[in-house]
């Protein structure tokens, strides 16, 4: 029986809490439709273009640091670590790189503050919509979503979402 999210079961895949909520992901559980919520702003003036590479510097998930990565879009906002239990039942996920402010319930004025709890709207992970998260961190900066091949199994992964701009590298 084929379930109709890639995501659906993928959470009970670990015993403790873990950081970061994407380790064990595969690239179809990375990728996204690339819809982006209607009052998200492109950015203006982006380091990275869309359409352009960059080097992913971030380990949000395995095969994600040192893949170079193809601009699929470009967002000013403000994004958010947050930590939540998921409402599948999944183990609590810790510091989760990103949810952008964009992608919360009734947020109010950004950026919240450490400690603040939120209601999320993301679909970004099985069982984080609809969660109530907890701010880690907040920071107002260029988010880009892209596509990229996993440096370890060689996957194509479209559309995930979000890498910020500090963790991306220009293409030597």
């Amino acid at each position: 029986m084929q379930s109709e999210s890639p995501s659906e079961d993928h959470m009970n895949m670990q015993s403790e809490p873990h950081s970061g909520g994407h380790m064990n992901h595969s690239a179809e559980e990375m990728s996204s439709s690339g819809e982006v919520p209607e009052d998200l702003e492109e950015a203006e003036n982006p380091t990275y273009e869309v359409a352009s590479q960059a080097i992913i510097e971030a380990d949000h998930m395995q095969g994600m640091q040192g893949a170079e990565a193809t601009i699929s879009g470009a967002f000013d906002t403000t994004v958010y670590s947050v930590s939540y239990t998921p409402t599948n039942g999944g183990d609590p996920v810790e510091d989760h790189k990103w949810v952008i402010h964009e992608e919360l319930e009734n947020p109010g004025e950004a950026p919240l503050e450490p400690g603040d709890e939120v209601v999320m709207n993301a679909t970004h992970m099985e069982g984080m919509k609809g969660a109530t998260a907890t701010i880690d961190s907040a920071e107002q900066t260029t988010v880009y979503m892209v596509d990229f091949v996993t440096t370890d199994t060689g996957e194509a992964v479209q559309n995930h979402k979000w890498v910020i701009e500090s963790e991306l590298a220009p293409v030597e």
